[in-house]
């Protein structure tokens, strides 16, 4: 937040005496026998020793009530000291210190570096610590000190009263339309949100909305966007360059297998999504005859056409999964393209670990650089397939004692080949294009198949990953693909020729 637009930076802060001394803390406290680090785990070892003797489960109702009131009301004043602490190592740590930051002296790479590795919290709870406290701790302006952003929200904190996921909703409202909201009504719209989150009834507070019931976090939360749409009715004017919505992409903490994206894109990014969305759509859903099978169950009531759809045809994935392959093509085309750029000389790579013992069992999972989550042993033969492998042997210690070359890979040279014979993906009626296929081995790697053009043909990334349970059939003959349909697919399992691309058919066939 610029400090310009800050309301309350000319505000003596509301329970100032309160101020914590984080700022005041040198350097060798942490080796004081009565410094503060000292002074709070005596405290921890009080209070555990307190926590150790209390016997959940043999507490009367009221009893468990009261103590679940206690410990979170501790937990807050903990909590308070947590952003504050974080706010203060945060402010020395900035990058813009260059060597004189706490994080460059300690050996990290940055504020959240530091903040987690001494805490061991999540980067994104780091983060949110340190934006909290930014917001609601004193600040330095050369020789001056100035009171927090927000000085209700800080004096609700440290005395306990305001829990950090109720602040964290006030201070993100109100700091979205504090640019464009007067410091006194932004400071009324504080004040009762504080009000509401604490059911504090005080000379400030009275006659606010809120005053005197506390409500919990989440009510606060939508609480806080009456007050954004009570003060800023209008929003952002549209051709503010300061203000102009921008899109956000990131990734949530792994759940149940997947990992789930966060973020918000604007119309210009949503339009161009929807156009490569629906192109490929389109194209997957194009027309189709049924077959005599599905014909007759049609003709005996057990099938509407066009109720199951793909389904029918053994595609069962959902529309969501359909455009999640979609931007898995898109991302996998351009990290092979020519122009992206290069780490360390070489185009993105995705680096799957696997034990050959249990790649040779067919049992156990692999494991991706930078990806906490297994990936099955079905995609690690599939990406083997596709990019090659290199056998590493370890030592008893974990030291590296052999490091082989790359093995079934197939070649840029030969995938441009492979490319120009099959056009796209083989499978009939799929219509991929090439440069978004991968290139698979007719007879597997693992059986000794050869990585050679006439062993290699295009399928897309769904093909490819489901080719060993879909009963989809392929083999070579001098040197094209034939494919041969599962019974789902059609009535005929009759071996016919894969795709072949549109160059190989004269426009004009000699007579």
């Amino acid at each position: 937040m610029a400090e310009a637009s800050n309301p309350q930076s000319q505000a003596a802060p509301a329970g100032a005496a309160n101020r914590s001394a984080f700022g005041m803390i040198g350097s060798d406290s942490a080796s004081d026998p009565g410094g503060p680090a000292q002074l709070i785990g005596r405290v921890r070892e009080s209070v555990a020793a307190a926590l150790d003797g209390i016997a959940f489960g043999l507490l009367s109702d009221a009893e468990a009530v009261a103590v679940l009131g206690a410990v979170e009301d501790l937990g807050r004043r903990v909590d308070a000291a947590r952003v504050g602490a974080a706010a203060e190592v945060g402010s020395r740590a900035r990058n813009g210190l260059g060597h004189d930051s706490l994080a460059w002296k300690l050996g990290c790479q940055g504020q959240i570096d530091l903040i987690t590795r001494v805490t061991r919290v999540s980067g994104r709870e780091a983060t949110r610590r340190l934006r909290l406290g930014e917001n609601v701790t004193e600040r330095m302006s050369g020789a001056m000190l100035l009171p927090p952003y927000y000085p209700a929200v800080a004096a609700g904190l440290t005395s306990g009263a305001l829990g950090v996921d109720a602040a964290d909703a006030i201070v993100t409202a109100l700091d979205q339309v504090s640019p464009r909201v007067a410091p006194d009504d932004l400071h009324t719209a504080e004040r009762a949100l504080v009000a509401s989150a604490t059911g504090a009834s005080t000379d400030e507070t009275r006659g606010l909305p809120g005053e005197g019931f506390a409500f919990p976090a989440d009510l606060v939360r939508g609480l806080a966007g009456q007050w954004q749409a009570r003060l800023d009715p209008d929003g952002a004017a549209p051709n503010d360059s300061l203000l102009e919505p921008r899109s956000t992409i990131g990734f949530g903490r792994l759940t149940r297998g997947v990992y789930p994206l966060r973020g918000a894109v604007t119309a210009d990014l949503r339009g161009i999504l929807n156009g490569v969305f629906d192109s490929y759509l389109s194209a997957h859903a194009a027309p189709a005859f049924p077959t005599e099978e599905e014909q007759a169950l049609i003709q005996g009531g057990e099938l509407v056409p066009g109720a199951d759809g793909a389904a029918a045809r053994g595609d069962d994935r959902t529309g969501g999964e359909k455009r999640a392959d979609i931007l898995r093509g898109v991302f996998s085309a351009a990290a092979r393209h020519p122009d992206t750029p290069r780490m360390g000389g070489a185009a993105p790579t995705v680096m799957v670990h696997v034990n050959a013992t249990d790649l040779a069992a067919d049992t156990g999972v692999g494991w991706i650089d930078g990806v906490e989550a297994p990936v099955s042993l079905r995609s690690v033969k599939q990406l083997i397939c596709t990019g090659g492998y290199q056998k590493i042997l370890f030592g008893g210690n974990g030291e590296v004692l052999y490091l082989g070359g790359k093995e079934r890979f197939f070649t840029t040279a030969q995938r441009k080949a492979i490319a120009a014979r099959d056009g796209g993906c083989i499978i009939p009626g799929c219509r991929v294009a090439a440069h978004w296929c991968e290139v698979h081995h007719v007879i597997p790697w693992q059986k000794h198949g050869n990585t050679d053009i006439d062993n290699g043909v295009l399928l897309c990334w769904y093909h490819h990953h489901s080719i060993d349970t879909s009963g989809w059939r392929i083999r070579m003959i001098r040197g094209k693909p034939q494919v041969s349909a599962p019974a789902w697919a059609g009535t005929t399992t009759t071996w016919q020729p894969g795709a072949t691309h549109r160059a190989q058919q004269a426009t004009h066939p000699r007579r």
